[in-house]
């Protein structure tokens, strides 16, 4: 039994001796009996909590930034109305601070036989999944003196998904995808794989190019003509290792590089071209093959959502061994990684030649807008130290990408908010240059 604020209000005006008020309240209640017979008696008629019935309904999904609402039908079969506070409990990663006592607490009042449904108002701080607890309920008698308590396990996941802030700057960039798939443009004819139309035979064509078909219906020699190949295999690799665990500002690097991740696939899928997902520090975190291209920004952006930063060194040679196992064929492969000096020279520069051999490789990397401020400080003495760690920061990373541009890699170097854009101009200008 629970005795609510109500019954010591109740016990303290009663006529009591003031003697009696200092033992517990077992005491007290033993000495005025009227009190102690309505209390049993609010006890007794308070519904059973047991026998209650609950269903979840709502959303299962939501981007990271917005907010989810989940529904608990609560069915009452008891011949007792339901009087009762409920609490519906979720994990405080659910909740954006201070938000949680307000919007998990409802006070119900069912009927005998009927059934009530509220609504828990979710504000996910966190990528990933977010289950519920325990719904605890307690429910109160008439007079509200005493109430009966007990807790339910009702399952319920909502997946909290990657925002996709990027999406922004899609438009923008299929705009000039159309301009180069010659939409807006002349079609180039050329070497290729999709026939486009037949002409005349003139000396140094290929003679496996005659058309034999169309050439017996007409008295000139005829060939096929072909169109540009330009669909290619498009493979995304992001490196969960620790050094994605780091913040830039208020953005884990890991985050930065599946939103710009996202806005490659999006654009490529819209390209034609195809595309895959591997997220590897150690062993493969998350992956995505062989979608078609309607249902491949759906399953990617699933396949990140309970993607973490692992605090262990990215082994390179695995995810080599790993990006090479998806590219049977040639490909583009767009690595998402860090320019730290010692984890590219010491891991992924020795790698390098067995990827760039077969494949066409572009590295993007989040850079820290801090060390520019550093690089530029002047003033007094500290900002001077500041400004010379600065100034060695910016050269030692300016080395490492002049390393990797030599193996014939391609480099994005960008801050957090230009680094998904940046990543998308860069793969239209291999795109426009043939180079895919």
């Amino acid at each position: 039994m629970a005795l609510t604020g109500r019954t010591a209000l109740l016990a303290a005006i009663g006529a009591l001796p003031v003697g009696v008020l200092a033992p517990s309240w077992t005491g007290m209640l033993a000495v005025n009996a009227p009190l102690s017979l309505a209390i049993l008696c609010d006890y007794a008629l308070a519904a059973p909590v047991r026998s209650l019935r609950f269903t979840r309904s709502g959303d299962t999904s939501v981007r990271l930034g917005e907010s989810a609402e989940v529904g608990l039908t609560v069915t009452n079969p008891s011949r007792r109305v339901l009087r009762a506070e409920l609490r519906d409990a979720w994990p405080p990663s659910a909740w954006t601070t201070g938000t949680g006592q307000a919007v998990s607490r409802h006070r119900v009042s069912i009927p005998a036989g009927e059934r009530r449904r509220v609504v828990t108002t979710l504000f996910p701080s966190r990528r990933g999944d977010r289950r519920a607890d325990r719904v605890t309920v307690r429910s109160y008698g008439p007079l509200g003196l005493a109430a009966r308590q007990g807790s339910h396990n009702v399952p319920w996941t909502v997946r909290v998904l990657p925002p996709f802030h990027s999406r922004k700057h899609l438009p923008s960039r299929l705009a000039r995808l159309r301009e180069l798939d010659g939409r807006t443009s002349v079609l180039v004819r050329g070497q290729g794989t999709e026939f486009d139309s037949l002409r005349d035979y003139v000396p140094g064509d290929d003679v496996r190019s005659i058309d034999w078909r169309a050439t017996a219906r007409q008295s000139a020699v005829a060939v096929r003509t072909w169109r540009p190949e330009r669909d290619r295999r498009i493979l995304v690799v992001l490196d969960t290792g620790r050094t994605s665990a780091g913040r830039v500002g208020d953005v884990p690097r890991l985050d930065a590089a599946m939103d710009a991740a996202l806005l490659l696939t999006a654009l490529a899928s819209r390209a034609g071209d195809r595309v895959d997902l591997l997220a590897y520090d150690r062993r493969i975190r998350a992956q995505v093959r062989g979608r078609s291209a309607k249902e491949l920004l759906p399953t990617v952006v699933d396949a990140l959502a309970g993607l973490e930063p692992e605090l262990v060194e990215t082994d390179a040679r695995g995810l080599s061994a790993a990006a090479l196992k998806s590219a049977p064929r040639r490909s583009l492969i767009t690595i998402l990684t860090s320019l730290d000096a010692a984890p590219v020279e010491e891991g992924l520069l020795p790698v390098l030649p067995q990827l760039t051999q077969r494949h066409t490789v572009l590295l993007a990397s989040v850079s820290d807008p801090r060390v520019e401020e550093m690089a530029r400080a002047r003033g007094s003495a500290e900002a001077v130290y500041q400004a010379a760690a600065g100034a060695q920061a910016r050269a030692q990373r300016r080395r490492t990408v002049e390393k990797l541009q030599r193996h014939g890699v391609t480099v994005v170097d960008a801050p957090p908010e230009s680094l998904a854009p940046a990543l998308a101009d860069a793969y239209l200008a291999l795109k426009a240059a043939g180079r895919l």
